[in-house]
């Protein structure tokens, strides 16, 4: 083996050679060695090609965070397939359709979800071989599938393969899907690599480092928590948490050093009381999928204030794009940064030139983090993934890449500051508003625990601002006191028409983010419209 891994299962091995008895992965109480780790992940791929899996194939992984995922993942990518992990929250015509779509060959389960799954599974033509991690279970009558328990393709022979290389394919990513059906985001081995050495580097990831993941792993952001400890050496604790207190006290009882997060769960965790030992051993919060509330970043650095907070951005496209180093985060704090290495952000007006300072533009990713597009869906592909323009004349084959459709604006610097996505810009009275900039001053107000901005249909605004929003905890919130400090926060265009207070967290998307879609598309469903 190499000193340095090149495809995505390498770094499992590079690791295992050079510190075998290292943890890397800890779940539910038990601790597993790189040495261990490594071994199974490539006993897993050569049990895939005892049954008949072949290089390109799709695996579908419907679990939840344990072991068998890792091993399933790092697996399939050995044996050159190219893997698809489902969020465990998605129901069964939501995992159908995925498969579908992908034309998995195999699916790896467990028992009690394959029961769940059902005869959906029937609609998936493609699928031929269903993995079983624990307690074995029967095929339905009239299934085309065969059953094999994970132990037992674990215990398979070795049998020969062709290995992968690093532009080959190894895994689809399925965004959310809210603006309708999930795409595929098809990512290369050397995305994957390019991606765990750019974070790991700025993360300044090493041997001493766990990491807890509490993102799904379908996530990107999610996975990555993977792949920066394998590069790195260090060690993952996989957390599928049902309440923030579990995150909290898996804090403090794994002595977590760097924690990544989506704003909706930090917005939670800085409700909640920490541990002051806490303090002692994180190093580094995270934030991706959102910008982070300025009151919620402030909360967060008062629990644990000896930890560094890096501010994030990305898109599954891409992986990751921007982050915004510690030390400048009393300075701009509402800024997303600037690239991460090994990688170049534009930011372009549509006629592909490049914004002056300040100026609201696209932002465009370019680089080794570029995906390779949408798996069978040529013509999403073509208005997502564009050849860069104005590159030098002499430059015969054109370059692609990711125009995000997220509008941004860069100062003087070079900083970049997100202003909203192209299809959630609320459009009232003549202005395009950003709805996360009416919900930081919601925020601001510290009257509210989450928020969600978006616009419907009106007769003479074209479209009027919603908020809907819980109280913060242990509060009660009356609907005229935060419009008027709306009011006091807010030029008029940007006072909210109506705002909806609600008991419960409001509803996310498989990546945990806040479904805005889904709250306006109930609105409008409803016909609760403003007048």
């Amino acid at each position: 083996m190499a000193n340095e891994a090149t495809c995505l299962h390498e770094l499992l091995l590079v690791s295992a050679e050079r510190t075998p008895d290292a943890p890397a992965i800890s779940c539910a109480g038990s601790t597993a060695d790189y040495a261990t780790v490594a071994t199974r992940c490539s006993s897993f791929g050569q049990g895939l090609g005892a049954i008949g899996f072949a290089k390109g194939d799709r695996v579908g992984i419907y679990l939840e965070k344990r072991l068998e995922t890792v091993i399933s993942a790092f697996g399939a990518a050995s044996a050159g397939g190219i893997f698809v992990p489902v969020n465990p929250i998605l129901k069964a015509n939501q995992v159908a359709y995925i498969l579908r779509d992908c034309a998995a060959s195999v699916l790896i389960t467990s028992a009690e979800r394959l029961a769940a799954l059902g005869e959906d599974l029937l609609s998936c033509p493609e699928l031929r071989h269903i993995v079983v991690a624990g307690t074995h279970s029967q095929k339905p009558k009239g299934a085309q599938y065969d059953v094999h328990d994970f132990a037992d393709v674990l215990a398979h022979s070795a049998v020969s393969r062709r290995d992968p290389i690093d532009t080959d394919p190894v895994a689809i990513l399925y965004t959310s899907g809210s603006t309708g059906r999930p795409k595929g985001v098809v990512l290369s081995h050397r995305n994957m690599m390019a991606g765990a050495k750019s974070v790991a580097s700025y993360l300044g990831n090493c041997a001493d480092d766990s990491l807890l993941a509490v993102l799904p792993l379908s996530f990107d952001a999610g996975f990555s928590q993977l792949t920066t400890a394998f590069h790195a050496g260090a060690r993952v604790v996989l957390l599928n948490h049902l309440l923030p207190r579990d995150v909290i006290a898996t804090l403090a009882l794994e002595r977590i050093t760097g924690l990544t997060a989506v704003p909706p769960l930090y917005i939670q965790l800085a409700q909640l009381q920490w541990p002051s030992s806490i303090d002692a051993h994180l190093r580094y919060f995270a934030n991706t999928g959102g910008r982070m509330p300025l009151e919620t970043l402030t909360t967060l650095r008062s629990r644990v204030p000896s930890a560094k907070p890096f501010l994030m951005y990305g898109l599954t496209e891409a992986f990751r794009s921007t982050y915004l180093p510690p030390e400048e985060v009393d300075r701009r704090p509402d800024s997303i940064g600037k690239a991460i290495p090994n990688a170049e952000i534009l930011v372009l007006r549509e006629d592909g030139t490049s914004c002056a300072p300040n100026e609201p533009g696209e932002l465009v990713h370019r680089g080794a983090l570029v995906a390779l597009g949408y798996w069978n869906d040529a013509a999403k592909t073509a208005e997502r993934f564009r050849p860069l323009p104005n590159r030098a004349s002499g430059l015969v084959l054109p370059e692609y890449a990711v125009f995000s459709g997220d509008t941004v604006r860069a100062d003087e610097e070079g900083y970049l500051y997100f202003i909203g996505r192209r299809d959630e810009m609320i459009k009232t009275s003549g202005y395009r508003v950003s709805p996360t900039e009416i919900e930081e001053a919601l925020y601001a107000t510290r009257l509210v625990g989450e928020a969600a901005a978006f616009g419907v249909p009106h007769p003479v605004l074209g479209q009027a601002i919603v908020i809907v929003t819980t109280a913060a905890a242990g509060g009660d919130l009356d609907e005229s006191t935060l419009l008027a400090a709306c009011r006091e926060r807010l030029p008029a265009f940007m006072v909210p028409a109506r705002i909806d207070v609600r008991s419960g967290p409001l509803p996310r998307n498989p990546n945990g983010k806040i479904d805005r879609k889904a709250l306006s598309l109930e609105f409008i469903e409803r016909q609760e419209l403003p007048s």
